[in-house]
């Protein structure tokens, strides 16, 4: 019997499928069935870290850095409504971009991170 070139394990049809909707996307309960113990055990291993913050000598202090004060706002944001809240949260604790940075750090001069303390790279 005369072979067609491809072996039989050849799919036919497209690897991944059309890019049409089709009735196996998830609806936003079906989406929410699946993400919700996962999505609440973050949310209280979040609540944890703070209570644990909180606790400790010192809290006063931790409490008025500039860290805590960006997990506020990213607790903020998960409370706003919007579908870009991870964009929102993932912009709140990113440097600002430096143009020219690799230039400072072949010449040795020292980067800046978001807390204001000077850094060098080193090899």
């Amino acid at each position: 019997m005369a072979q067609s070139g491809r072996d039989s394990n050849t799919r036919e049809e497209p690897l991944f499928g059309t890019t049409e909707l089709t009735a196996s996307t998830p609806t936003a309960p079906e989406v929410l069935d699946r993400v919700f113990l996962e999505v609440r055990c973050k949310l209280l291993d979040t609540a944890a870290c703070l209570d644990r913050i909180e606790r400790t000598e010192g809290a006063d202090l931790a409490l008025r850095d500039r860290r805590m004060k960006q997990i506020h706002e990213a607790i903020a944001i998960l409370s706003s409504a919007g579908v870009d809240r991870a964009e929102r949260i993932q912009m709140l604790f990113s440097d600002e971009y430096v143009p020219n940075w690799i230039q400072g750090i072949q010449t040795g001069a020292p980067c800046v991170t978001l807390s204001g303390k000077a850094f060098q790279e080193t090899t």
